[in-house]
This record gives structure tokens, C-alpha cells and sequence, in this order.
């Protein structure tokens, strides 16, 4: 009983320190210094959350920028032990886990990059738009994805490539510090400025 009782009260201690105080005191600080950050960088029109800067959107209409590919899934709802494809299920964050030589993965990438070819994509193709992120949810895309996008969405909205092209310019953000990191746009932050163009 002389072990057991200060281990249970250290126990209990550290519980509470380190699993309550110190997210909240951590929090606290971040909502007064960050506020936006902390705020997961919801993204708000007209009173209503839209999105957020941190998380991509399936955007599937040929008006609008698209997204990576994304391997993210959800439970079949007719048979629970299988699943089926989800795109941008931010409920079930996840990779495909494939490995170079998976045929799966191959086959998924040779469909894309046929895809693409039919679009009228020349040249070696930009590798976020043929392949998923990580987390299958990467709110950004490569400025030469979007730039390859550009011709397709200005017919779609009967626009001119040059504003496009500018709009791109201006969404793209570059490393921190110029070293940390590659040159991105957000797809959502790109695809809300377009529908704010007059």
C-alpha cells in the first residue's frame, strides 16, 4: 500500500496537469495570439463557415480549380465491413498506404494520368495531380497544377486566362522563410476569390 498510493496520487497529478491544465492554459494562449489559427482557419461568407484554409474540399465542377486526388473512404452503407471511395472525408483522414509497386496504385495513376492526356494535359505531368496527399485532405495544390487547370476554367466560367492567370499569381504562397516547405495554392481560398470576381 506505501507504493501503490503515491503512484495513484502521481498518477491522478499528472492527469490532470498534463491531460487538462496544460491544453487549456495551451488554448487560451493560442485563441488570444492566434485567434484565426486556433480557430482551425475556418474560412466564413455571409455568416455561414464555408471551409477551412486547413482542409481541401472535393470541388467536382469544371468551374472551379480541383483538388489532388484523394484516397480518403467511408463505410459501404449496404455491407459495413467493406468501404468505399470518399473523397475529402475529413471524418476518416487517411493515405492509401499502397507501396510503388502496388498494382492498385499503378493502375490509379496510369487512369489519371490518361485522364489528363484527354483533358489535353501535355508534357510531364505535375505529380499532385496524378498522386494523393498524405492525409488524403491537402487543401493545396502546386502552382503548376493550377496553371494547368487555368485554360479549362476560364472557358467553363467564360473568363479571360490572363485574370485567371493573375488570380493564381496572387494565391500563390511561397516557402516560409523561402526555404521551409514548396510553393502552394489553396484550392479554396483560389476557387472563392474566382466566384468573388465580377
Amino acid at each position: 500500500m506505501q507504493y501503490l498510493r503515491p503512484a495513484v496520487v502521481l498518477l491522478a497529478l499528472f492527469t490532470l496537469l498534463t491531460g487538462l491544465a496544460y491544453p487549456l492554459a495551451l488554448t487560451g494562449v493560442a485563441s488570444l495570439v492566434l485567434p484565426w489559427q486556433a480557430g482551425g482557419e475556418a474560412i466564413v461568407r455571409n455568416g455561414t463557415v464555408v471551409g477551412s484554409a486547413l482542409i481541401g474540399q472535393n470541388f467536382t465542377s469544371p468551374r472551379y480549380f480541383q483538388p489532388r486526388p484523394s484516397a480518403t473512404n467511408t463505410p459501404d452503407p449496404k455491407d459495413s465491413s467493406k468501404t468505399i471511395d470518399a473523397p475529402y472525408n475529413a471524418a476518416n483522414s487517411s493515405g492509401s498506404n499502397l507501396g510503388p509497386t502496388s498494382k492498385a496504385l499503378i493502375d490509379r495513376v496510369t487512369a489519371a494520368v490518361e485522364a489528363k492526356r484527354q483533358e489535353g494535359w501535355t508534357g510531364a505531368l505535375p505529380a499532385d495531380a496524378l498522386t494523393t496527399s498524405a492525409s488524403g485532405l491537402d487543401p493545396d495544390i502546386s502552382p503548376e497544377n493550377a496553371l494547368r487547370q487555368l485554360a479549362a476554367v476560364a472557358k467553363a466560367r467564360g473568363l479571360g486566362e490572363e485574370k485567371l492567370r493573375n488570380l493564381v499569381t496572387a494565391h500563390t504562397e511561397n516557402p516560409w522563410f523561402g526555404i521551409i516547405g514548396e510553393r502552394h495554392v489553396n484550392v479554396l481560398l483560389l476557387n472563392l476569390a474566382m466566384d468573388d470576381l465580377k
